[in-house]
């Protein structure tokens, strides 16, 4: 794969984060108390794990088809996961859009490091 392509998934996902930060921010949600700083802190949580191996799988060149794939996946539940928050703020249908990008990370980490431990 590409660097653009392995890449485009992480700056959308940095993307996503300084825009909830800026939102929070100057919006509803700091000023008025509305968003938990937990809720805040949970919005950084996964994608360090997301950057951790996108950094390490683009120079080992293991950032194939599969985790370019996956990594979009994990970038759509991290906007449904935002949209949640920043709308309706449903701690169900917030917990579970969090636990599909958990999944799907979870699934990331055990391809990647099979490829390297398996040396393929």
């Amino acid at each position: 794969m590409s660097i653009q392509m392995v890449l485009l998934p992480v700056f959308v996902e940095v993307a996503l984060t300084f825009s909830l930060l800026l939102w929070m921010a100057r919006g509803r949600a700091a000023a008025r108390g509305e968003t938990k700083p937990r809720e805040i802190g949970n919005q950084f949580d996964l994608p360090v794990l997301f950057y951790v191996l996108i950094a390490l799988a683009l120079p080992l060149r293991h950032a194939d088809f599969l985790i370019v794939a996956l990594s979009w996946v994990f970038v759509i539940t991290r906007f449904v996961h935002a949209g949640i928050l920043v709308n309706s703020n449903d701690v169900r249908q917030r917990s579970l859009a969090w636990f599909a990008g958990i999944v799907v990370l979870l699934v990331m980490w055990i391809y990647f490091a099979l490829k390297i431990l398996l040396l393929i």
